[in-house]
C-alpha cells in the first residue's frame, strides 16, 4: 500500500534516497577529449561511464531501472 508523505517532512537524506530502487539517469560528460555518457544513481552517485547514450540506457534497463536523461 502506498504511504502519503508531506514533502516538508522529508529530510535531505530522504530526498536523496527517493527513487534509488527505480531510477538512474544518463548525463553527457567530457571524457578523453570527447563526449561520453555517465550513468548516475538517483542520489547522484556516478556508477558507470559508457561511450554512447544507447549503451548507457541499455545498462540501466538491464538492471531493471527507469532511465532518465539530464541535459
Amino acid at each position: 500500500m502506498n504511504e502519503i508523505v508531506r514533502i516538508g517532512s522529508l529530510t535531505p537524506q530522504d530526498l536523496k534516497a527517493l527513487g534509488m530502487e527505480q531510477i538512474a539517469y544518463v548525463k553527457p560528460i567530457e571524457a578523453e577529449g570527447g563526449i561520453a555518457f555517465a550513468v548516475h544513481a538517483a542520489d547522484g552517485t556516478q556508477v558507470a561511464v559508457l561511450k554512447d547514450r544507447e549503451m548507457a540506457v541499455a545498462a540501466i534497463r538491464h538492471h531493471e531501472l527507469e532511465a532518465l536523461s539530464v541535459h
